[in-house]
Parts: structure tokens; sequence; C-alpha cells
């Protein structure tokens, strides 16, 4: 396969999180909004100076990215709306870069985020695609902690996981979250506390599973240029990759589409995996944590139990892992748990994390996973993030 051209002269620049709240009776389109003004002044960019919109969210209906413009006066050239969950950060971000390239736009805001009002998740379940209407919905299949448990109970049969290993990763990424002021997580979680936690469905229990909640996130996509005479803190893109519906053949989903691109992924970015400084993945359950550490190169498939045994994922680790905290421990606020990795991700190899930031970050790879479509999830993506200018 050819090598596809790279993301050469291309800056992410102005991430911003809307610090996230259990439940909100403001819509999507506030918290968006939100979001959005605060990566605008961060970048000391004028809202008539976006000329390009992408947008991620679940509870935004019946409005899209497009009647997002109206609401919020933008007047975009290049418009994109990303209906892909957990994958949404590197698919805005590689579609930006090119739009960036292509010069169909300047600025690119990238924005994702949602509501969490008391029957948000119920609602967004009942209607999430044709699958779950037909199919799972009207039988009591209501939502992602039965199909995840399926999906962890083979790969603990098929590698020999056991939920110590699970554990691990989740009193990890808690360590990380209590350094993060906007994690909702403030308790620190111990292995024991992990284990005796009330099951969800079995073997998950209660702290293998995402806290829905409301929040969003952003950040900008320009050129290196515009970044430079802005005088702000960019990271460059060495590289950026998405695929969907992988391994449709496969019975149950133990891979996923990163296996199709990652020798793409880390030849454009001229690197390996260990160059990679910290990694985020989408983590709204362990197991999905462990497929992407394999599936991404850091070890041989079936080997994500043994690798967390023997590594540090905490900041200050030997393999920091979603630094912020991630889902588990941050919350998932939507289509913004596609982002909260991203984010992070450019505050770190910009130097501007603060109380989370990993000592001499220059290289993160983040990755993405969504739509679980009936049994597996349809999406995947993954981008390298390098230094471009610090704070």
């Amino acid at each position: 396969m050819k090598q596809r051209l790279n993301y050469e002269g291309v800056a992410i620049a102005a991430p911003f999180t809307m610090p996230y709240q259990r439940y909100s009776i403001d819509t999507a389109h506030w918290w968006i909004a939100k979001a959005l003004r605060g990566s605008l002044d961060a970048a000391g960019v004028a809202p008539t100076e976006i000329d390009g919109f992408s947008v991620a969210s679940f509870t935004l209906a019946p409005d899209t990215a497009v009647g997002l413009t109206q609401h919020l006066g933008l007047c975009p050239r290049w418009l994109d709306n990303i209906p892909m969950g957990g994958a949404s950060a590197s698919v805005a971000l590689r579609r930006a870069a090119r739009a960036i390239q292509a010069g169909d736009a300047n600025i690119v805001a990238c924005v994702a985020g949602d509501t969490n009002q008391i029957d948000s998740f119920r609602n967004m379940l009942s209607s999430f695609s044709r699958f779950a209407m037909d199919a799972s919905y009207p039988y009591g299949y209501g939502g992602p902690n039965a199909n995840f448990a399926l999906l962890t109970d083979r790969y603990m049969q098929t590698y020999g996981a056991t939920r110590e290993d699970f554990g691990r990763l989740c009193v990890a990424q808690r360590d990380n979250a209590l350094r993060n002021p906007n994690a909702l997580m403030k308790k620190p979680l111990t292995l024991d506390d992990y284990i005796n936690a009330r099951p969800i469905a079995d073997p998950i229990a209660l702290f293998d599973c995402v806290m829905p909640c409301a929040g969003s996130e952003c950040f900008l996509v320009m050129s290196e240029e515009q970044a430079q005479r802005r005088n702000v803190a960019y990271a460059t893109i060495g590289s950026a990759i998405e695929r969907h519906n992988a391994h449709a053949e496969d019975d149950i989903q133990l891979r996923g589409g990163w296996t199709m691109d990652v020798d793409e992924l880390y030849a454009m970015a001229e690197c390996a995996p260990t160059d990679i400084d910290l990694l985020q993945t989408y983590d709204d359950y362990p197991v999905i944590s462990m497929m992407q550490i394999e599936d991404l190169g850091f070890c041989a498939k079936g080997e994500a139990p043994e690798f967390v045994r023997s590594h540090d994922l905490t900041i200050n680790g030997d393999f920091p892992h979603n630094t912020s905290g991630g889902q588990l421990s941050a919350g998932q606020a939507g289509a913004a748990g596609g982002f909260i990795g991203m984010v992070e991700a450019i505050r770190q190899v910009t130097g501007t994390a603060g109380a989370t930031q990993v000592k001499d970050a220059a290289t993160a790879l983040v990755s993405g996973f969504g739509m679980i479509n009936y049994d597996r999830g349809v999406c995947s993506s993954a981008s390298i993030l390098k230094t471009g200018a610090r704070a």
C-alpha cells in the first residue's frame, strides 16, 4: 500500500476542557459553545476567523453541525459532522488537517460535547442505531455493559487475563485522575476496592464502567505559520489513521481496525512504539485499552495482561497511560469521551498539562474506538502528536 501524504505544516493548538458535571440542565449546544469559546480565547481567535468547523455529539439532535453554525453565529466554508463516538478525535483531526493543507480552511475548530440529563443515556441507547432499535433494545439488552461483559469474558478465557490485570489499569488511571482538577472521580481507588466492587454484568463490576456525564472538549487546527504568528503553543501531526468495520469476519471482537494501518501509523511519523512518551487510549472499559496496547504494537496479541503487570501506567511511571485519568476516572461526556485523550495529548507535548504533565513528553499516541453496534465497535482511529512549540 502506498504511503499517504504526511501532515507537514499543520498545527494543533488551544486545547480546552469545559469541566464535567454528572448531570446538567443545559443543552449540548451550550456545552459545545462553552468549549469553543475557551479554545478561541486561548488562541486569541475571533469567532469570525473560524472558517472550518467539526462537531461530534450524541445529544445535539435534531441539530447537527449545520444547525450549530446558526446557533453560534458561525459562517464556515468547510464543515464536518463526525458521528463516530470514541473514534471522533483523530478522525476530526486528520480531516481538518487535510482541509488546512488543501487551503479549504485557515482555522478549523474541532469540538465535541454532550449534555447528560436524567434520561439522556436511556434515550440515546434506544435510538443509537438500527441494530440497537431492532435487535437489542426491545429485548432488554439496553447498553454496552452486556456487550463488554461478553467481550471481557472471552478475552479472559483466550489470553488468561484476570480481573486483577484490568484492576491494575483502573487503579493507575484513578491515581492519574487525582492530579487532574477536572476529573469527576476524586477518591483514591485500591485494587481491593476494584475487586470487591458491586457486580454489573459478570465479569464486569462497577469500576470497569465509565460514568456518563456532561462536558465538552475543543482544539483548533491551523497552519504552523498561523500558530507561530499568534504565538501559541502547538503540536504537530506525525500521522493519523482511521478504519471502519474492520475484521467483520471475527466471531467476537478481540482486535480492532488499528491492526490494518498500524505500520503506516508509525512509518509516516518516522517512529516506533518505543519512541512514544505517553499513550492515550479510549477506555470505556479496561479490556478495550488492553486491545489497543496490543494492536498498536506495544506488545503482542494476548500479552497486554503481562504488560500491565510489568509496567507502571501512572504519570511518573515507565509507561504513562491516560494521564488525565481517562474516561474511567474523569468521566465520559458522551462524544467528548472521544476527545479527552486528544486534548490531554496536545497539552502533554506542548508542556501545558500542569499537574498531569509527563516529564519531557515530546511524542504522544492517541487511540480511539467507537460506535458499539450490536456486538462490536465499528470505528477505530489513532494519531501520533509531536511537539511543535512549547508554552
